[in-house]
């Protein structure tokens, strides 16, 4: 498989062999189920403590009945606000938490190596699969995809720059999707800082980060990688492959080459 690298004016120069790794067979499931099982690897383990609303001196009378009030316990003691009032029990006011999160429940999910190396080569060639990328809703130019840029791009230090580059290979459509995806959320995740929501928006695989990464992060939903970093998560977000990927010339040859049992998939 060939594309044209592409300059910073947006023509292109030549043309350049894409590695192996592009051959391999798409297998969306492969690649849903190592992005849960690696995403699981980001969450943190929170629990409650054994006692917590247990701490009480509450107690149900005994015998329990004959009192003309419900069987729950009670507080003990005299006047003071909660004597006599419900407590060491779930499903009352100022209850202990019934079936709370255990800091013991096993959060970390594994995933085999050879599941995961695949899923990476399948997420890799799902990014030059047109069907894959356009189902995604991503707005594809007029060079088509995989999208392979020179080096230069990696020295990108404006935002108004990159924009024209991107405007220039025919992403002007992506763009405006992109600007046009910001919402702003209300409830509870705009009380927790998490006010606004954006589109995934285009990943440029790099190998030297010399501006364009902090250069990307004016525009909505891009996202810039190292080749020696990559993973599931960042190409195919959500589980969902086909990612509107721009790799440049050098990247391409620190991505994974794949392993005998990816080799045999590729052959098969």
């Amino acid at each position: 498989m060939k594309a044209n690298v592409l300059e910073l004016n947006g023509k292109s120069s030549r043309e350049l062999e894409l590695p192996p790794v592009f051959a391999t067979p798409l297998r969306p499931d492969l690649i849903r189920r190592a992005y849960w099982l690696v995403n699981s690897h980001a969450i943190q383990p929170k629990g409650r403590d054994p006692m917590a609303g247990m701490k009480t001196s509450a107690e149900t009378h005994n015998p329990p009945t004959g009192q003309g009030i419900s069987r729950i316990p009670r507080v003990k003691g005299e006047r003071y606000s909660k004597s006599g009032q419900a407590g060491g029990v779930a499903s009352i006011v100022g209850g202990r938490l019934g079936h709370g999160p255990r800091s013991n429940k096993v959060i970390y999910l594994r995933i085999n190596r050879k599941e995961r190396r695949l899923a990476l080569a399948s997420a890799i060639a799902s990014t030059a699969d047109q069907e894959s990328v356009a189902a995604r809703g991503h707005r594809i130019g007029k060079h088509g995809v995989p999208l392979v840029v020179a080096d230069d791009l990696e020295s990108v230090s404006k935002t108004s720059d990159l924009i024209s580059f991107l405007e220039k290979v025919g992403l002007s459509e992506e763009l405006e999707r992109l600007y046009g995806s910001i919402k702003r959320r209300t409830g509870k995740s705009r009380l927790r800082g998490r006010s606004y929501r954006e589109g995934v928006g285009p990943l440029i695989v790099v190998t030297n980060d010399r501006g364009v990464g902090k250069t990307a992060g004016s525009i909505p939903g891009a996202q810039v990688v190292p080749a020696s970093s990559l993973n599931v998560l960042q190409l195919a977000p959500g589980g969902v492959p086909g990612r509107l990927t721009l790799w440049t010339e050098s990247s391409l040859s620190e991505l994974p080459v794949p392993g005998v049992e990816v080799e045999a998939k590729i052959a098969a």
